[in-house]
């Protein structure tokens, strides 16, 4: 299988959400490395992207003929209250990888479920051919989830990478 994992933001150029003591882009690159090397072992070919440039993710997802990419993030609200995992899909494939993705987070991690939610209004959603769906691990403006999004890094991409498997089979 072809997947490309792009983690949200650009480390040292866009940091995405703040929390506390860590930024979005920092998680994401993380959880993406961490993911592909567990997909690659898995025999799938994977492409990493980590770009500010939209246009130019949803290009190298195409350019790499990718069955599956992921868009990796952290949510961010104004309210320390809000937290937990959620994804975002368009079709009904990405809406079944979505599940896989957001089980397998939410069962492994303990976060709140915030379900997979309608997405076509992201440009990297929607402007790609591949089977495509946005992550938001959990809110890294919340005290408990940076604090998993920190300490269990792994954990992240491990679960990422088994929802992804589990939506292969």
């Amino acid at each position: 299988m072809r997947i490309v994992l792009n983690g949200g933001h650009m480390p040292g150029m866009d940091p995405g959400a703040c929390g506390a003591y860590s930024t979005e882009a920092e998680i994401c690159r993380k959880v993406m490395e961490s993911s592909a090397r567990l997909l690659r072992d898995m025999g799938n070919e994977v492409l990493t992207v980590q770009s500010d440039e939209l246009e130019a993710i949803a290009g190298a997802v195409d350019g790499f003929g990718a069955d599956i990419f992921v868009s990796i993030h952290c949510n961010g609200a104004v309210t320390q209250a809000a937290k937990g995992t959620e994804v975002y899909a368009m079709s009904e494939e990405g809406y079944e990888l979505g599940l896989c993705i957001d089980r397998a987070i939410v069962d492994y991690l303990g976060t709140a479920d915030r379900g997979v939610k309608e997405g076509s209004r992201l440009y990297v959603v929607n402007q790609t051919e591949a089977t495509a769906v946005l992550v938001e691990l959990a809110f890294i403006t919340n005290p408990d989830d940076e604090w998993l999004l920190n300490e269990r890094t792994d954990d992240f991409a491990s679960a990422l990478a088994a929802g992804i498997i589990q939506y292969i089979k």
